[in-house]
């Protein structure tokens, strides 16, 4: 299994549950009951309506699952053997390069903040 799935395989399939639970209570709402009386189509009440609304607990979980995946990547990238971010952080907390280590973190902070910054814009 490739280490991109390994790190993955577990958000997604938080997600995908979230998701489908949130589909399910959203197509049970009166408003799609009013647009299905309307005469729109199943799909677009499925896209349009109900995914509009349902797709917003599924972002916010996924905003907060990248600080997960990039704690995961430390242990997947020394795990595999990949260089990138995680190992280099690893490889600096067992050299105890403090400044390496603050950037590092720092960086992840960063990227978490930002991530999370955008979901609550969309």
């Amino acid at each position: 299994m490739p280490p991109s799935l390994t790190l993955a395989l577990p958000a997604t399939a938080l997600i995908a549950q979230l998701l489908s639970r949130s589909l399910q209570s959203e197509l049970r709402r009166s408003y799609i009951d009013t647009a299905r009386a309307k005469g729109v189509r199943r799909s677009a009440v499925h896209v349009r309506h109900a995914l509009r609304n349902a797709v917003l607990p599924a972002l916010t979980m996924a905003g907060l699952l990248v600080g997960g995946m990039l704690s995961g990547s430390v242990v997947v990238e020394t795990v595999f053997s990949r260089d990138g971010v995680g190992r280099l952080i690893a490889t600096a907390v067992s050299r105890q390069d403090l400044p390496l280590v603050q950037g590092l973190v720092l960086l992840g902070a960063a990227a978490f903040a930002t991530v999370n910054l955008l979901v609550d814009l969309l």
